[in-house]
């Protein structure tokens, strides 16, 4: 009896909640009750008291807008007593990036032991004069939510932080404080003998090729001279740089002259008042009380391409958890053109029309899936597993370059295919392919530069190469008036020089260095292919 008393009394329950009968015995609450009667008043439609999204809420700050004028993007560069250029930018925002850009790389170590950059960049945000030691000064910077970095290339150092604005001060000061007086202590230099020997040491352990490689490009193509030396401390160096070396080195290469001081988002009068109060008024470490003029002795050579080969034996190690084989690496190279030269554009669109990349890079046409090297190599081509293009702008010269990778196998194949790829550069320029290179080099250059750092680095290197800054508004019209036979004709400028090869890895089946040559002769690309042919199915 008492489960059907139960059965009745739920059925009971349930047609009550259907007719809507309210039974206090269960103690129903009303949320309708506890909404605040404000909510009363709300407009017909409307699910929130708070107003319309075209109205403004009430007691917030007022809104600042940044707008866009023609003066914001002027940079303003001003010469100091001692040669030391100093330029600047404003952008929007209360973060600023400011740093010191020098005309300092391993191609000034002709005279030196090579190494002693990569060891700059282990010692850089050290101790200093005023900072006894790193700690201390990346307190100063926190104070100002700053971080640092120093990188450097192979014919420029940069040193740069970003910061809120309103401790530019104590930026400049730091910057300053880096790059002209570094304590330099002896347990400073083996910390960085250290971290230098185990970056080394990891370098070997890595699958990743690329820059090892590309010092090993550099060195075939500028062989024994300037842009040749390597960027990579050599093993057999890393116990001859010294405190004395490095000291001077920086007296010879970080005088004012070669120095660019910059800073974006920033005014631009008080940030020369902090560079002259940091970088003029107080001297560097190496300073001399002695009234004798100083004469910096550097290296003035323009860099002699040599093209050649260079390549090492060696096991290239595998990526961990993955299913790739064991690769062998290859890069060939030509001599391109400086950033000066007026080929300079129309060689990055030829650039952006190679494109390439792994073979498992995924995206659309924005990650170049349509260029030459994906089309007519990585599509094709199974078992090659990365190709990718890269052209390296310098003062004086340039080098053009396409690295790739293959199981060892196929390493013939492989180089063979990129060589008649490089040397079909020179043919028909089709007037797609081409609106999408340009149309792709506008969109990434005006896209990096809504990052603030890049705009620092772009102000800097330009300054220090040419004095001044051209506005990205100059390269976007350049760009857009290459012409397909501008392509053709850089692409036939770069192949009648001689080529630049590197590889790495298991290199039984490398051609030979003529073999490769005669792959990219312009009458290659217009006669029959020179050599075997391509077996697309062996294994």
């Amino acid at each position: 009896m008492s489960h059907v008393t139960d059965v009745k009394f739920l059925f009971s329950r349930l047609f009550s909640l259907k007719n809507g009968v309210n039974n206090p015995r269960w103690g129903i609450r009303k949320f309708s009750q506890d909404i605040d009667k404000s909510a009363q008043a709300l407009c017909k439609g409307s699910v929130t008291p708070l107003p319309p999204l075209s109205e403004p809420i009430s007691n917030l700050p007022p809104v600042l807008y940044a707008s866009a004028k023609s003066e914001d993007y002027f940079t303003e560069v001003t010469t100091l007593s001692n040669g030391l250029r100093v330029a600047s930018e404003k952008k929007f925002g209360q973060f600023c990036t400011a740093g010191v850009v020098i005309d300092s790389g391993p191609r000034y170590e002709v005279a030196y032991p090579n190494g002693i950059c990569h060891f700059l960049e282990k010692l850089s945000f050290g101790a200093t004069h005023k900072y006894a030691t790193r700690d201390v000064m990346l307190r100063e910077l926190e104070r100002h939510g700053g971080i640092c970095d120093c990188q450097g290339s192979r014919d420029t150092t940069v040193y740069a932080t970003s910061a809120d604005s309103r401790g530019l001060d104590a930026v400049t000061q730091v910057l300053a404080e880096v790059t002209l007086r570094p304590q330099l202590s002896t347990e400073e230099i083996e910390a960085a003998r250290q971290a230098v020997a185990f970056e080394l040491d990891t370098l070997s352990m890595r699958p990743e090729q690329e820059t090892i490689l590309m010092d090993m490009i550099h060195a075939a193509a500028y062989k024994g001279n300037t842009l040749g030396l390597p960027k990579i401390c050599p093993p057999e160096n890393v116990n001859k740089i010294n405190r004395g070396i490095i000291l001077n080195y920086l007296k010879n290469h970080y005088t004012p002259d070669r120095m660019v001081v910059a800073a974006v988002g920033v005014d631009h009068e008080p940030f020369v008042e902090f560079v002259q109060k940091y970088f003029v008024d107080m001297k560097p470490t190496w300073h001399s009380e002695d009234s004798s003029p100083f004469t910096p002795a550097i290296d003035k050579s323009i860099a002699q391409y040599t093209g050649g080969l260079e390549q090492e034996e060696c096991e290239i190690p595998l990526y961990p958890g993955s299913d790739l084989p064991e690769l062998s690496h290859v890069v060939i190279g030509l001599e391109s053109c400086s950033h000066s030269d007026p080929d300079f554009v129309p060689t990055c669109v030829l650039n952006m029309m190679m494109g390439g990349g792994g073979s498992f890079s995924a995206g659309g046409p924005g990650k170049g899936m349509y260029t030459r090297l994906y089309t007519n190599v990585l599509n094709r081509y199974h078992w090659m597993f990365n190709a990718t293009a890269y052209n390296h702008a310098y003062g004086d010269t340039g080098l053009f370059c396409v690295h790739s990778a293959s199981p060892p196998n196929r390493l013939y194949d492989t180089t063979i295919v990129i060589a008649r790829e490089l040397a079909n550069m020179a043919g028909k320029v089709g007037e797609v392919e081409l609106r999408r290179a340009k149309t792709q080099l506008q969109s990434m250059l005006l896209m990096n530069l809504e990052a603030r750092p890049v705009v620092f680095e772009d102000v800097g290197r330009q300054v220090l190469a040419t004095g001044k800054r051209k506005p990205p508004s100059f390269f976007i019209n350049e760009i857009e008036k290459i012409t397909a036979d501008d392509i053709v004709r850089v692409a036939r400028r770069m192949l009648n020089g001689r080529p630049s090869v590197a590889a790495r890895g298991k290199l039984a089946h490398l051609p030979t260095f003529e073999e490769i040559q005669a792959n990219m002769s312009l009458t290659s690309s217009d006669a029959s292919p020179q050599g075997r042919r391509l077996n697309l199915f062996r294994v």
